[in-house]
């Protein structure tokens, strides 16, 4: 018993018409989801110290960290695996846009104080 798939050129005008209404819907609504403010995630820098040591984003999505300096120096968000420099003001605040990031880990340091301003974002 042999089953032939039909081509598209095949199917009935109607159903053509039915498949690329569907087409276009899911495009738009991937398009529409992607067009969306990027989400946000709070990083704070306290003793010299990022918290959250560990940040976790959704992959192939661009993001923003909102980045709190609650130290009197200022910091540098650092970090070469997302192309990213930023520094802070002591008692200031900052945004560092993200890109969309294919899953996996990616480092970020406190250039200022390395040794003890360490982090990860983590794109799942």
């Amino acid at each position: 018993m042999s089953k032939t798939l039909l081509s598209f050129r095949e199917l009935p005008r109607g159903l053509q018409s039915a498949a690329l209404l569907s087409v276009c819907l899911a495009a738009f609504a991937a398009f529409a989801a992607w067009a969306e403010d990027p989400p946000g995630v709070e990083l704070r820098i306290e003793n010299h110290r990022f918290t959250p040591a560990e940040i976790v984003v959704p992959a192939h999505r661009p993001v923003v960290i909102h980045i709190k300096n609650l130290d009197a120096t200022a910091e540098e968000f650092d970090s070469s695996a997302l192309k990213v420099e930023k520094v802070i003001a002591g008692h200031g605040e900052g945004s560092v846009h993200l890109r969309p990031l294919a899953p996996g880990r990616y480092p970020f340091k406190g250039e200022y104080h390395e040794a003890t301003a360490q982090g990860v974002v983590v794109a799942k």
